[in-house]
């Protein structure tokens, strides 16, 4: 996953693009960057590793030492960026947010034979270094942006720096967001549409699907118009946003209490309390007590002050381990309760499970498992957004081979994607057996489609149904 942030100010951009950049951290645990264009300076550009403290920690020094009136920064799971290039365009550095799925075979027959690429650590190409590649086969950016959009299987948006002004790109079907901003010094882009309320800017416009837009201090101008067609992720409002975050207008905090309400109204349970997994699920757990009139409470809590979440490891059992240290039980609240416990999805299945007997050793009597969102049963094709690596790591995946004894394919996929055959609920039931659970439900696909509130048609709900 990652994140950006653009800012284009008559005055110096630093401060906005350092706090603005830092506002995108919940996106991010690997790498960050920020680079910049002064009249007089130049390009400036720094890249740090962001594993073991947070962005405003490694970012202080350039905080105070970078100069520029354009800017642009972000936060990624994968690759270092932005980076910068010098091409028959000039000089430019650009950071993108996506996933490229065809990355070899444009490698092979879209660029010329002579390029070369740069290896990542993993010895993978630098995917926003093959961005940039794609664009500078072209005569111009506008050309070369939409030829990128044209060829990648998969999605990008990006934003692109050069000494004239920001270019914004919004991938083709919209799947991922870009935002503006204005106040009076300038604008800015961003990929969440808070990162920029508390610098002094407001609501400027959403760009559509496709569209290629540039600003400079001045100005914002549409180069490319939207086009009609949107397939915006759905998991941005169920997992990824940050509670204060809008997407097509709607807002992420009230989708997941909508969650939380819808669930309620087709469950049977009574639990002495509800409560939200802190903090992925609370905005659920508050529909559901409001709607349930069972109360709501916060039976345990997580410590944060000294574990922020770009503190977690990349190792997974390590991840695992801080996950649990970081509850903290409210023994009053638990002892000798039925707790029914909301989270906004389930992937694994290990810190849910393990939450789950840290509530049991602290004297819960029954724990429910409620779940924001349908069961995850196919890995996304269009953003590095899933939370595992591979297919066979989702806990859906392993108890459907276990159930029929050998590999799923695309079709057995979707006869356990419907909510109401018999196949979903031996799974949801084998599931609800293996993690602990007194009793499991999931949200429906046509209960979360509608807590968001937009047309069906715009929505990617890939991941759960397996359809395009």
């Amino acid at each position: 996953m990652g994140g950006f942030f653009a800012a284009a100010l008559k005055e110096d951009c630093v401060f906005d693009l350092f706090f603005g950049t830092d506002y995108h951290s919940h996106l991010g645990t690997r790498r960050a960057g920020m680079a910049v264009y002064d009249e007089e300076l130049g390009f400036d550009k720094a890249i740090h590793n962001i594993e073991n403290a947070p962005f405003r920690t490694k970012f202080t020094k350039e905080s105070t030492s970078m100069k520029g009136n354009l800017g642009i920064g972000c936060i990624s799971d994968y690759e270092a960026q932005p980076i910068f290039i010098h091409s028959h365009h000039g000089s430019f550095a650009i950071t993108a947010v996506g996933k490229i799925n065809n990355l070899k075979d444009i490698v092979e027959h879209h660029i010329h034979p002579n390029t070369h690429f740069f290896e990542m650590q993993n010895g993978e190409i630098n995917p926003t270094e093959l961005v940039a590649a794609i664009i500078n086969q072209k005569e111009n950016f506008i050309e070369g942006i939409q030829y990128a959009q044209e060829i990648i299987d998969g999605s990008v948006s990006m934003l692109i720096l050069t000494p004239k002004g920001i270019y914004a790109a919004r991938d083709k079907l919209g799947r991922t967001p870009i935002v503006i901003g204005q106040k009076d010094t300038g604008f800015c882009a961003s990929f969440e549409s808070f990162a920029y309320l508390n610098l002094g800017y407001s609501d400027y416009k959403e760009l559509g699907p496709g569209e290629i837009a540039v600003l400079t201090p001045e100005k914002v101008t549409t180069l490319v118009a939207p086009g009609k067609d949107m397939k915006i992720c759905t998991f941005l409002w169920i997992y990824y946003g940050y509670p204060s975050s809008s997407y097509e207008g709607i807002s992420v905090e009230k989708v997941r209490y909508n969650c939380g309400r819808l669930l309620a109204k087709r469950d049977n349970v009574k639990p002495d309390i509800v409560a939200g997994v802190p903090d992925s699920g609370i905005a659920h757990a508050i529909g559901y007590a409001n709607e349930s009139g069972y109360p709501f409470s916060r039976p345990f809590v997580k410590y944060t002050p000294t574990w922020p979440r770009s503190f977690m490891p990349t190792h997974q059992s390590k991840r695992d381990l801080i996950a649990k240290m970081k509850l903290i039980p409210v023994h009053d609240l638990i002892e000798g309760k039925s707790l029914l416990l909301i989270d906004d999805s389930i992937v694994r299945g290990t810190q849910l499970r393990e939450t789950t007997e840290f509530l049991y050793q602290s004297g819960a009597r029954e724990v429910h498992i409620r779940l924001g969102c349908p069961p995850l049963l196919f890995g996304c094709k269009y953003l590095n957004f899933s939370r595992t690596s591979s297919e066979m790591e989702l806990i859906t995946r392993r108890v459907i081979k276990e159930l029929e004894g050998k590999e799923p394919d695309a079709a057995m996929l979707r006869e356990y994607a419907d909510p109401n055959s018999e196949k979903y609920q031996k799974m949801v039931d084998t599931i609800g057996e293996k993690l602990h659970f007194t009793s499991l439900r999931y949200h429906r696909l046509d209960d979360m489609i509608e807590s968001v509130g937009i047309d069906p048609k715009k929505l990617c709900t890939y991941c759960w149904s397996g359809k395009e």
